[in-house]
């Protein structure tokens, strides 16, 4: 009995020590092929984030690309990387772009074209201005840099700053030169697998729960301050002396004021189903949306101009849209414009402090919003979007937060850069994307990215802030 099983144990250790020597072993150098064209270079970044064309081998090693691999994935980042051959096949003009709708996936692009280098990113993952200082930083104009260097400076930022996660379709591939021996690696390796498998889903579980409680905390810290807003709307509601079919009373009228009471059902709605900070966004936004259709109605009745559709008060929304742009500092700030209401507007031209929102910091203390956490950005989100939150709070303890790489995955994004929306990436696109983090009209042009020169050779095009 014991030689029965004896000879099947054997035999199972046998292909286990064969396997890891298959994993181990050092694959052959590659020979030099033919290029390969941008349409199969997308295809390859769809399984893996570093895409190296066999014609341009030499310029990064197999061991050097695996590293690079293994910082985007340990990130789960959406960071795509080709390095090129400048060959015909991989044309300058609209280059990125090009390769970018191939991949058809949300995300960072860095390619290097021979000795030059590029970067672009759709908006949503990291802002056209993010991208320009990240490839300014690594380019040295007047030198040679190497591939490895350069790539590995560009993707140790990019992963730090970029927003989303991975896309699914990297999981089930390693890329067609390590495929075989990320084969036998898989098969050596199971048995370790499955005895730390059981570990490894603790510590998931664990993180994920305690990444819950912390965004639940967060949530409810907002819940308060919403709250208040809604609140505060529904009593201006109540305080409207409107009635549909009062004497004077229009359809135009009339659809202000549903668009009102709309805006305040929708707000409530919202916040009764918000599971995360980021949904706080769609609430302020609806109050913002509330208030400035009762300053139109308020217009029609007095038979006066409709207001211009202008941001909220900045320093406390409730206040209503803004009617001006003043100069305004903040405690130890530089100077900028941020709009606010008449009352306001007045407060600060006599001298005075205007009548801004504050909201609990701990302790029973009280600070401006703009003092406060970071768990109020997509509060102040809601009500200043599509690019205008950035200039209004630079240098102040909440833009400082904002402007931080964990800000996008604790507090959900979506307040700075271009594209709107929400911050993420990895996700399918196909070939409908915002083409102005890629470039714009080409490399050639001037449209995107340095100073028009696209990849320019041993200089990189240089390029600024």
């Amino acid at each position: 009995m014991r030689k029965r099983l004896f000879a099947p144990l054997w035999a199972c250790l046998l292909l286990i020590l064969t396997a890891a020597v298959l994993a181990l072993t050092p694959a052959a150098p590659a020979v030099s092929a033919a290029p390969a064209t941008v349409g199969e270079a997308g295809q390859a970044l769809r399984q893996d984030p570093v895409y190296v064309d066999p014609a341009a081998r030499g310029m990064l090693s197999a061991t050097q690309e695996k590293a690079l691999e293994e910082t985007i994935l340990d990130a789960d980042k959406p960071v795509f990387v080709a390095v090129l051959p400048a060959t015909s096949e991989f044309p300058e003009e609209n280059l990125l772009q090009n390769l970018r709708t191939a991949t058809g996936v949300t995300g960072v692009y860095a390619v290097r074209l021979g000795d030059g280098f590029d970067a672009g990113a759709d908006p949503q993952v990291m802002p056209v201005r993010a991208v320009d200082n990240l490839t300014t930083a690594v380019e040295a104009p007047g030198t040679d840099v190497n591939a490895a260097t350069q790539l590995n400076a560009f993707v140790d930022r990019a992963v730090e700053q970029a927003r989303g996660s991975a896309p699914a379709s990297w999981s089930g591939a390693d890329g067609d030169e390590n495929g075989a021996a990320g084969a036998a690696g898989l098969i050596a390796l199971g048995a370790v697998a499955v005895a730390g498998g059981a570990g490894a889903y603790a510590i998931v579980r664990r993180n994920r729960k305690r990444r819950e409680e912390e965004e639940q905390a967060s949530l409810e810290k907002l819940r308060v301050v919403v709250d208040e807003d809604i609140t505060a709307y529904g009593e201006t509601l109540d305080r409207l002396d409107f009635h549909p079919s009062e004497k004077g009373a229009d359809d135009a009228m009339r659809t202000d004021y549903e668009r009102a009471l709309d805006s305040y059902e929708d707000a409530k709605s919202r916040m009764g189903h918000a599971r995360h900070p980021s949904d706080v966004r769609g609430v302020t936004q609806a109050l913002e949306d509330g208030r400035f259709s009762l300053a139109v109605l308020e217009a029609r009745r007095k038979g006066t101009a409709l207001p211009a559709r202008r941001p909220p008060c900045f320093f406390d929304p409730r206040h209503g849209p803004s009617v001006a742009d003043v100069l305004w500092s903040p405690s130890g700030g530089a100077a900028r414009e941020v709009p606010v209401c008449g009352a306001d507007e007045v407060r600060l031209r006599e001298g005075e402090d205007p009548m801004s929102r504050t909201v609990d910091v701990g302790d029973g203390r009280r600070r401006p919003y703009w003092e406060a956490g970071p768990a109020y950005g997509p509060w102040a989100g809601g009500y200043f979007g599509g690019g205008l939150l950035p200039g209004l709070l630079v240098g102040t303890m909440l833009g400082s937060m904002l402007a931080t790489p964990a800000y996008a995955s604790e507090y959900g994004g979506g307040d700075f850069g271009g594209g709107g929306g929400e911050w993420g990436g990895g996700d399918s696109s196909g070939s409908d994307f915002d083409s102005s983090g890629f470039g714009g009209g080409g490399f050639g042009d001037g449209g995107g990215f340095g100073d028009g020169g696209g990849f320019g050779g041993g200089d990189f095009g240089g390029g600024g802030f």
